[in-house]
C-alpha cells in the first residue's frame, strides 16, 4: 500500500495520531538527514529517540515509533515491547551518543534542594516591557487614542465630546441605521428591564436560558432562512468559538482564508491548530490553486466575508461557494457589516443576490439554489446596524447544536442580558418590515461619494456602504480627524495598523439614514479644508504615483477586487432603491421619506399593524 494512504487510514483510525499532520508523519517515517527536520513535533525524549535510530548499529525505535510511543492507547504496549530490547554498544565517534551517556541520573526526591529566593538576580522588568512595547507604538504613530464621544439618543447622529456643551456629528459610527435609538428597540428593552431585571444571571447552562434568549435564536434563523441559530456575547467570540471548535473537530482539516478577514476570523483559525492557507483578497484563481491541491475527501473550510469593514470591497459569494462544492469543502461567511443593510429583510449580501426571489418567498422558508442556501455558515452581529450588542451564528441544527455542546466560548460565557435580547428581536423584526432606514443610507453614500469625487478627496472604491478616505501614513490620519474634530465639529476615527496595512491609512465615513443634506455638505467642505492644510495627496496625486487601494488605479483592475457583479457600480441598484422607497411610500400612506426617525413607538406600531 502506498505509504501516505497507509498513514492516513492510520490517522483516521486513531484518535492521538489523528492531532498530528500528514506532513509530519512522512517527515516521521523518514530517516537519515529528514529527522532533525521531522523532530520538530515531537517531546525531547523522542527526538532523541529519533536521532539514535540512524546511528549505525543502534536497534532503537524509529522516529515513527517514537511518535507512535506516546499514544495513550498503544504506547504502553510499544515501551513494554521496547523494554526486552538492548541496543548495541555506540561507537566512540558516534554524534549522537551523548543521547544516552551524557543524560544525568535523575535524583532521588531526597536530594533536590529546594529553591529558597535568597539570591542578587534581579527580578523580571514587568513595568519596563510595557513601556518598551507602548514607546514602539508611538514611535510608529500606531498608538491608538479613544476620544471622548457620547452619542445622543435625541440628537443621533450628534453627540457631545467630555464638555457637554461641544456638540459634534458622527460620521464614523457602526451603529449604520441608528437603531440604538429607534424608539421600537428602547421601549422593548425597557419593557424587558423591568419584567426580568438588568442581567441574565448565569451561563446559559445555569439560570441564563431564557424563553428572550430562544425568542432571539428562532428570528436570526428565520432572516438567514437556516434552520437554527445560536447567540453569543459578540460576533469576535461567535467567529473565535465556533472557528476553533469546528476545525480542531473536523480531522486533517485544512482552512482557506482571504487576506482581509477580520482579526477574529483569523483568532479562531490560530486556535483551532489546523493547517491554513490565505489567498489574496477576493482572487478566486489563487483560491483555487488553494484548494486544488488536497483530494476531495479532506475536510476543508473557506472563511471569507461579505463586506470588508475597511475597505467596503465585497466578497465573491457566489462564485466562492461555487468552488466549495467543486473541491468538498464548507463556506464560512462573515455578514457582520451586511446584516440589516442588504437584501430586502437585511439578512445581508448572500440574500441581496437573490433580492426579487427574496421578496416573493414566505419569510424564513428555504429558496433551495439561492445564494443564502448555498452557504453552510453565516455568522452576523448584534451590534453594528441592529444597533444592540453580541454576535452569532446561523447554520444547520446539527452544526448549531455540536457548536452549542462543545466551543468553550458559547459555554463558560455568562448569556446576553434579557433587555438586550429584548433590543435585538425588537431590532431584528423591525428592519425585516422596513426598507426606509436602508433607503435612506444608501442615498446617502452615492451622494456622499459623488461629492468628494468632485472635490478630489480620495475615496477607496467600493460597491458598499463604506466611504474609506485614503490618506497614506499613521501620522497625517490622525492629524486630519484632529482637525475635523477641532475645527469644524465633525468626528470621523483615523485607520491605522494593524486594522489596515502601513501606508494605507485612512479615514472611515459611514453615512446613516440620521444625516441630511446640510451635515454632508459642512463634512465635504471641511474634508477639502483639512486636505488643503495638511497637503495631503489628492486623487489626482495617487494617479501619478500609480494609484494604491483602488484609488487612481485602472478601473478594470480595480474591480478583480472589489467585489460584487461585474459592471454593476452598487449592490443596492437603482432599481432596488425605486422599489424600497416606493414601498415605504405606500406603507406610510404617502408620507415622504426624511432622514430621521421622529415618529413615536405608537405611531410606528399602527403603521406596521
Amino acid at each position: 500500500m502506498d505509504p501516505t494512504k497507509a498513514m492516513s487510514l492510520l490517522t483516521k483510525a486513531c484518535p492521538y495520531l489523528a492531532r498530528t499532520g500528514m506532513s509530519a508523519l512522512q517527515g516521521l517515517a523518514a530517516t537519515g538527514a529528514n529527522i532533525p527536520s521531522a523532530s520538530r513535533g515531537l517531546s525531547t525524549s523522542a527526538v532523541d529517540e529519533a536521532r539514535c535510530s540512524v546511528c549505525p548499529g543502534h536497534t532503537g525505535q524509529s522516529a515513527l515509533l517514537a511518535k507512535a510511543s506516546q499514544c495513550p492507547v498503544v504506547g504502553p504496549s510499544i515501551r513494554v515491547n521496547d523494554a526486552g530490547k538492548t541496543s548495541q554498544p555506540l561507537p566512540a565517534a558516534c554524534p549522537y551518543a551523548s543521547c544516552n551517556s551524557s543524560k544525568p541520573e535523575p535524583k532521588a526526591a531526597s536530594e533536590v534542594q529546594p529553591v529558597t529566593h535568597k539570591t542578587n538576580e534581579a527580578a523580571f522588568d514587568y513595568e519596563g516591557m510595557y513601556q518598551e512595547k507602548l514607546a514602539k507604538k508611538h514611535e510608529d504613530k500606531s498608538y491608538r487614542y479613544f476620544n471622548n464621544v457620547n452619542r445622543l439618543a435625541a440628537r443621533f447622529p450628534q453627540a457631545h465630546t467630555a464638555k457637554a456643551s461641544n456638540i459634534v456629528t458622527v460620521w464614523c459610527s457602526n451603529d449604520y441605521l441608528g437603531q440604538s435609538k429607534n424608539p421600537v428597540v428602547v421601549d422593548a428593552m425597557k419593557t424587558a428591564l423591568d419584567t426580568y431585571g438588568a442581567g441574565a444571571g448565569g451561563t446559559r447552562n445555569i439560570a441564563g436560558n431564557s424563553a428572550l434568549h430562544l425568542r432571539l435564536e428562532a428570528e436570526l434563523a428565520t432572516l438567514h432562512r437556516k434552520e437554527a441559530a445560536l447567540v453569543f456575547s459578540s460576533c469576535f467570540v461567535a467567529n473565535d468559538a465556533t472557528l476553533s471548535t469546528l476545525c480542531s473537530s473536523l480531522p486533517g482539516c485544512v482552512i482557506f482564508s482571504d487576506k482581509m478577514n477580520h482579526a477574529s476570523m483569523i483568532q479562531g483559525i490560530r486556535h483551532s491548530g489546523a493547517r491554513k492557507h490565505v489567498f489574496d483578497h477576493n482572487d478566486l484563481e489563487h483560491l483555487e490553486q488553494q484548494l486544488a491541491q488536497y483530494p476531495r475527501s479532506t475536510p476543508k473550510l473557506i472563511a471569507f466575508e461579505s463586506v470588508y469593514s475597511m475597505s467596503g470591497t465585497v466578497g465573491r459569494i457566489p462564485e466562492i461557494c461555487a468552488l466549495a462544492r467543486k473541491y468538498g469543502a464548507i463556506t464560512f461567511l462573515d455578514e457582520v457589516h451586511a446584516v440589516g443593510m442588504y437584501g430586502p429583510h437585511g439578512a445581508g449580501v448572500a440574500e441581496h443576490y437573490d433580492y426579487e426571489a427574496s421578496l416573493r418567498a414566505p419569510v424564513g422558508q428555504r429558496i433551495s439554489g439561492s445564494v443564502l442556501d448555498q452557504v453552510d455558515i453565516i455568522t452576523g452581529t448584534l451590534g453594528k446596524a441592529f444597533g444592540i450588542v453580541g454576535g452569532y451564528i446561523a447554520a444547520s441544527s446539527s452544526l448549531v447544536d455540536m457548536i452549542r455542546s462543545y466551543a468553550p466560548g458559547f459555554i463558560f460565557t455568562t448569556s446576553l442580558p434579557p433587555p438586550i435580547a429584548a433590543g435585538a428581536v425588537a431590532s431584528i423584526q423591525y428592519l425585516s418590515a422596513s426598507q426606509r432606514e436602508r433607503y435612506l443610507q444608501q442615498t446617502h453614500v452615492r451622494q456622499l461619494k459623488d461629492d468628494l469625487e468632485t472635490a478630489g478627496v480620495p475615496v477607496v472604491p467600493n460597491p458598499s456602504h463604506i466611504v474609506p478616505v485614503l490618506v497614506g501614513d499613521a501620522e497625517s490620519a490622525k492629524a486630519a480627524s484632529d482637525m475635523l474634530l477641532a475645527k469644524h465639529n465633525i468626528y470621523v476615527q483615523s485607520i491605522n495598523y494593524p486594522t489596515v496595512p502601513v501606508g494605507e491609512e485612512r479615514l472611515r465615513i459611514t453615512p446613516g439614514p440620521g444625516h441630511d443634506n446640510y451635515m454632508r455638505a459642512r463634512l465635504v467642505s471641511a474634508l477639502d479644508s483639512v486636505w488643503s492644510t495638511l497637503g495631503l495627496r489628492r486623487t489626482v496625486d495617487w494617479e501619478r504615483l500609480g494609484g494604491r487601494c483602488g484609488v487612481g488605479e485602472d478601473r478594470a483592475n480595480s474591480e478583480l477586487h472589489v467585489g460584487w457583479k461585474r459592471g454593476v457600480e452598487n449592490v443596492w441598484e437603482d432599481a432596488q432603491l425605486k422599489q424600497a422607497h416606493d414601498y415605504e411610500r405606500a406603507r406610510k400612506g404617502g408620507v415622504p421619506i426624511t432622514p430621521a426617525i421622529p415618529e413615536t413607538v405608537q405611531q410606528i406600531i399602527s403603521a406596521m399593524a
